[in-house]
Order: C-alpha cells, then structure tokens, then sequence
C-alpha cells in the first residue's frame, strides 16, 4: 500500500485545516449532554452544514463535498486535531444515512439527507429495549398495520441523544407470529409526534445523555419505513456495521487523543517512571494501528461485514485504556480535568453500546473465524 499522499489530497487537508482554523470555537463548547450544551452544538452543525463540511463525503446534492474515503479519513484527522467539537449530529450522519443510502428510496434521500446535513434535523437512535439490548432480536415494540402507515407501541430505552434530538429510527416487530430475526421493520419517526413520551435517563455525572422513549399508538407514514416491511433485520444490519466500523469512530479521534496524551507525558510525567512510560508508548502506538486499519478497510472493494466487529472490540478497550493512562499521569488533579475525565466516563460506555464487546467476541469466534458455536 502506497502511504504517500498525493498533492490533491495535500491541497484538500490544507483547506479543512485553514477552514478549521477559521471557525472552531475559541472556547470548548458546553457538554452536548445537557440542554445548553445541545444548542451551542446545534449552532456547530449549522455552521459545519453552512460549508457542506458536515458530510463531506456525501453527495453534492444532498450537502456534501463528493469526498472520497480517504479524503473523508483526512477530513476526520484535521477535525479532532484541530480540537474541535463533538458531533450531536453522529448518530444521523453516521448510522442512518449510510444505511438510507444502501435501503432508502430516493424520495427519502432527498427529504431526509439535506436538513440533516445542515444541522437543522438532529437524530436519536431507538433499538435497544428494557429486554433487548445486545440481544437486540428480543424486542417487543411493535409496529401495527394502520391505513397509509403503522402504529408504534411499546418502550426504547438507552436511546442516543434522544433527550434533546428531533427525529428517532428503531426497529420493530411487525409480525408477532414471526422468528426472532424476521418480521421486524425499520421506521423513522419525530421525537414529538403525539403519542411518543421522552423521559432523559442521566449518567453517573447527572447528564441526561440517554432517555427512554414511551410510545403509545405513534402514528408513522409508510414513507417512513426504510426497506422492505418485514425485512428490518437486514436493514438494521447495514447500520450495525457502520456503528460497529470506522464512520463511529475515526481513526482521527484517537490519534488526536494520543498525540495529546504525548504531550501530557511530556509535561507531566516522571522519568524514572518506565512502566507509565510504556503505556504512553503503546497507546500512540495502537492509535497508528487503528490509522494503517482505516487505509486498509477503505481500499477495500467488499463489504467488511462481520469484521467490523473486531474494530469495536479494539476501539472501545483502547479507548478506556488511552484515559486511564492519562488519569494516572495527572494523578489527584485527574478529578479537576474536564476533559480527560469526562472522556474517560464516556469511554466506560463503549464496551457496552453498538453491541457489548462479549457479544462481539461471539460474532469474530463464529462469523470471522469460523468456529462451531459452544468452542469458545
């Protein structure tokens, strides 16, 4: 693999990183978990969106730039050096839209796709369930036939960005009669539609980055079911994979943090402390791992499909690992850095959301290598 980039892709990544210079906030925002931190970062995305730098790998016509991967993959990097803020917009730009672009018609691409790239229409992702989470084939909300759409009944909880987002898109059980993995269906649906309750769950800081969402008889168009009712496991998969791969989580997100827990060691650290030392070393290390892994999945022309499964597993422990180590450089002052802190309480999710890391195991044990299931 060629690593040398070319002077097109040089000339692309001075423009983000001049634009990025221009309009990153002077100040960090406020935490996009609570309501005042949500508007400030709604703000952001419009601005983003102003500039089609939102999406920049989307079509034009839909607000993008028409990026290639790997502009796309350097347009991740310059971001997150360049420190700027948390997408509220993720969940929408990184796991709806590329499955509408594999399942959706193109009347929902053209509606959908544009107010969402320019911040206007925030996203909540509503899957898991009170009883279905990694299990997610054991969901019980159901979608009923009704004239011209469905009706939505039951709970979703643990729903992302739902306390403060516009729109939601679940799965749900269409056919009570069915197996497990069949006669599930996909639908997007307004977070204040009549008939849908959102309750903020809040974290161990009090933050509500989570709610739980009630929904009694919600009616939903069937312009709003993507793919094929009763074909929502398949649908869901697509997404799965994306939260699961690299458009969740860059590379760029974690070689920024390294680069900036080098230079916490250097500022902070005590020489004589070899064992800390190494661990500085071994996370800037994995972050250029994670890096050579995204060039390597973009060049690729199939689909990774299962593997994805092992980029969550790797980027959800080093990602504990990387803020631990920043904790113990910082030691009794950890508890009054902001940042550090509050990465390092979100990065304890990440074994847990996007399927817990148990249940990836699984998936590489079965699907990647091939083993009989019960060989673990």
């Amino acid at each position: 693999m060629d690593l040398d980039f070319s002077p097109a892709h040089e000339a692309f990544r001075a423009d983000v990183r001049d634009w990025l210079h221009a309009h990153v906030p002077a100040e960090p925002l406020p935490s996009l978990e609570t309501a005042e931190g949500f508007a400030a970062h709604r703000t952001w995305e419009r601005t983003l969106g102003a500039d089609r730098y939102a999406t920049v790998n989307w079509p034009a016509e839909f607000g993008g730039r028409g990026a290639t991967p790997l502009e796309w993959l350097i347009f991740e990097e310059e971001y997150y050096a360049a420190g700027a803020p948390g997408r509220v917009s993720q969940n929408g730009v990184n796991l709806l839209a590329p499955t509408l672009f594999a399942h959706g018609t193109s009347e929902q691409l053209r509606r959908v796709l544009p107010p969402m790239a320019r911040g206007e229409v925030i996203w909540a992702q509503a899957w898991s369930e009170p009883g279905a989470g990694s299990d997610l084939a054991a969901l019980r909300s159901t979608a009923t036939r009704a004239d011209g759409g469905w009706l939505l009944n039951g709970q979703k909880t643990w729903s992302s960005r739902a306390a403060f987002a516009d729109m939601a898109f679940g799965l749900f059980r269409s056919d009570p009669e069915s197996a497990r993995h069949r006669g599930l269906t996909y639908l997007m649906f307004p977070l204040d539609a009549p008939g849908v309750t959102v309750r903020p769950i809040g974290r161990l800081d009090g933050k509500p980055a989570f709610a739980e969402l009630f929904l009694d008889d919600v009616f939903v168009p069937d312009g709003d079911v993507i793919g094929a009712p009763g074909d929502g496991w398949k649908v869901a998969m697509s997404t799965a994979g994306n939260e699961r791969g690299l458009t969740l989580r860059s590379p760029g997100r974690y070689t920024a943090a390294a680069d900036r827990l080098l230079a916490l060691w250097r500022d902070r650290a005590d020489p004589s402390d070899t064992a800390l030392r190494d661990r500085v070393a071994d996370a800037w290390l994995k972050a250029r791992a994670y890096r050579l892994k995204g060039f390597e999945t973009i060049s690729r022309t199939d689909d990774i499909g299962a593997e994805s499964s092992l980029n969550k597993v790797f980027w959800s422990e080093f990602d504990i690992a990387l803020h631990e180590t920043a904790l113990d450089l910082l030691g009794p002052d950890g508890e009054l850095d902001g940042d550090w802190l509050e990465g390092y309480v979100f990065a304890l999710a990440g074994p847990i959301y996007a399927g817990t890391n148990e249940i990836q195991r699984n998936v590489i044990a079965e699907r990647v290598l091939g083993l009989p299931r019960g060989a673990r």
